[in-house]
C-alpha cells in the first residue's frame, strides 16, 4: 500500500496548512458523515425521487392545504398620537379594571372581614374603610367556604356597624355561595374549563358587574396548586374575564405555613404563577410585638390589629405606609330560645397607630431639653446608648411626654441626635471616675 493510500489526508490539498494530527481527524469525520448519507439513502431512496425541486433549485414541499393563521392583531405604534385613557381604577390602590388582584393572609386574620367591607364601599359608594372610592360599583361575591347564612353574617355585622341599609345594596351587591362548582378542572387527563367560567359570564353580563371577587382562591379550581402550569391556566381564565368585560377581578388566597412577613410577595402557598399573574397583590397580617409595643398596645389585644401592605402593586407607586385596621366584635341581636345570645361576627375598621410626635407641643420638648442639657444631678450626663439606664435620655422625654411608649421617647432622642439637637461630647464622669460621652443640647437648633 502506497502513502497516497495509507495516509491520504496528507494529500489531499482540502487539508493543506492543517497539522497532520488536525488534518486525520478532518478527514475521517467527512469520510464519517459521507457513508451515514449513503446508508441513509440505501434505505430510502435519492433525496431528489422524493422532494420536487422549484426553479431556484431548492426543494418544494407539498404540505396540503392549510387554513389561514390567525391574526395577532399587531397595530402600528405610530398610528397612536393620543394618550391612552387612564386606568379605571375602583378602590384606592386595590382594585382595578381589567387586572387582578389579590389578598394574601393567614387563616383567623381578618382577610374575609376587611374584603367584605371593601366590597360594601364600592357597593355603597362610602369610603367605609378610608380609602378612596373611585366610583360606585356592582359587586358579584362568590364565597366559595361559607354558605349563604354565614355570608348573610358577615355582611349583617358589617352593616349593622357601618349604618348600612340593606336598601343601600339593592341592585349593586350580589352574593353566592357555590360548592363543588369549579373554574378549572381535569377532563380525560387535561386542563379545562370547569362550568363555573361559564355561570360567571352569564352572572358578570346579566347583572353589568364592575368588580368580581371569589373567596378564597384554592377553592377555585381542582387543579395542582404547585404546579406553574397548572396555576398559570386558572389565572389566565381570570385575566380573560377581567379584559373580556372589563371588570376588576379579586381573589383572595391563603398564605404558605410559616412566619409571616408584611409585604412578603412570595407569601402565598401554591406555585409561584398565581402571585406573578396578579398585578395588585397584598398582604394582611397580624400586629408584631415590636409594633405593639412601639404603639403602646396591651399584648393581649395585638391580635385585633392587622396591616395591610402591597407586596406587588406594579401599576402604581407602592405606598410608603401600612394601612392599619382593627377587628372588632358586632352583636347581631338574633337570638332565639335555644340560642337566646345569638352571634358575635367579626368586621373592620380602619384605625390609625398613634405617630411619635403629634400632639406633642414645643413647651414639653423644651423642657426635656433642658433637664437633658443640665444632666443629672451627681454630674453625670443623659446618654442615647441602648443600655445606658439611669443616664438614659428617652426617659427625660418621658417624664415630659407621659403619654408615649418607650420605643416613642428612644424615636425621638434618635430623631434629635440625627438632626444636631444633641450631640454627644466627651466629659469627665467624677462617679465612675473615667472619661466618657455624654449628650449636650444645640441651642440654635431647639424647637
Amino acid at each position: 500500500m502506497d502513502a497516497h493510500t495509507e495516509q491520504p489526508w496528507l494529500h489531499d490539498p482540502m487539508y493543506g496548512g492543517m497539522s497532520p494530527a488536525a488534518a486525520e481527524a478532518s478527514w475521517r469525520a467527512a469520510q464519517a458523515r459521507a457513508e451515514a448519507d449513503s446508508a441513509w439513502q440505501r434505505e430510502y431512496g435519492p433525496a431528489h425521487d422524493r422532494y420536487p425541486e422549484s426553479a431556484d433549485g431548492e426543494p418544494v414541499y407539498d404540505i396540503g392545504t392549510q387554513a389561514p393563521a390567525a391574526s395577532l392583531n399587531e397595530w402600528d405604534a405610530g398610528d397612536f398620537v393620543d394618550m391612552p385613557p387612564p386606568r379605571e381604577w375602583l378602590l384606592g390602590n386595590q382594585f382595578c379594571r381589567r387586572f387582578l388582584s389579590g389578598l394574601l393572609a393567614p387563616g383567623a386574620t381578618g382577610k374575609t372581614a376587611l374584603r367584605t367591607l371593601q366590597y360594601l364601599a364600592l357597593a355603597t359608594g362610602r369610603p367605609l374603610t378610608g380609602q378612596h372610592v373611585f366610583k360606585r360599583c356592582r359587586v358579584l361575591l362568590l364565597s366559595l367556604e361559607d354558605d349563604d347564612s354565614e355570608l348573610q353574617r358577615r355582611l349583617a355585622a358589617a352593616r349593622i356597624h357601618h349604618e348600612i341599609a340593606p336598601a343601600d345594596l339593592k341592585g349593586w351587591l350580589f352574593c353566592a355561595t357555590p360548592k363543588g362548582i369549579k373554574l378549572a378542572d381535569m377532563k380525560d387527563g387535561a386542563r379545562a374549563r370547569g362550568p363555573l367560567e361559564a355561570m360567571l359570564r352569564q352572572a358578570i353580563r346579566d347583572r353589568q358587574i364592575d368588580l368580581l371577587g371569589l373567596d378564597p382562591f384554592v377553592k377555585l379550581h381542582a387543579l395542582e396548586e404547585n404546579d406553574n402550569g397548572a396555576m398559570d391556566f386558572v389565572c389566565d381564565l381570570l385575566v380573560k374575564l377581567a379584559i373580556e368585560f372589563n371588570i376588576a377581578v379579586d381573589v383572595p388566597h391563603h398564605t404558605k405555613k410559616g412566619l409571616q412577613v408584611a409585604g412578603d410577595a412570595d407569601a402565598g402557598r401554591g406555585a409561584s404563577a398565581a402571585r406573578d399573574a396578579g398585578r395588585l397583590m397584598y398582604t394582611l397580617t397580624r400586629m408584631a410585638d415590636t409594633e405593639g409595643e412601639t404603639f403602646g398596645i396591651p399584648a393581649e389585644e395585638r391580635r385585633l390589629y392587622v396591616r395591610l401592605d402591597s407586596s406587588k402593586v406594579n401599576i402604581a407607586p407602592p405606598s410608603g405606609e401600612a394601612t392599619w385596621f382593627k377587628l372588632i366584635g358586632v352583636r347581631l341581636d338574633n337570638g332565639t330560645p335555644d340560642y337566646p345570645q345569638g352571634d358575635e361576627v367579626q368586621t373592620v375598621v380602619p384605625w390609625s397607630p398613634p405617630k411619635t410626635w403629634d400632639g406633642i407641643t414645643s413647651v414639653q420638648l423644651n423642657a426635656a431639653l433642658d433637664e437633658i442639657e443640665a444632666g443629672l444631678p451627681n454630674g453625670q450626663r443623659y446618654s442615647d446608648a441602648p443600655r445606658a439606664g439611669d443616664r438614659a435620655a428617652w426617659q427625660v422625654v418621658q417624664r415630659h411626654c407621659p403619654d408615649r411608649t418607650e420605643p416613642q421617647c428612644r424615636d425621638i432622642v434618635k430623631t434629635w441626635v440625627k438632626n444636631g439637637v444633641i450631640y454627644s461630647e466627651e466629659y469627665d464622669d467624677t462617679v465612675e471616675r473615667k472619661p466618657r460621652k455624654g449628650l449636650r443640647v444645640c441651642a440654635g437648633k431647639r424647637p
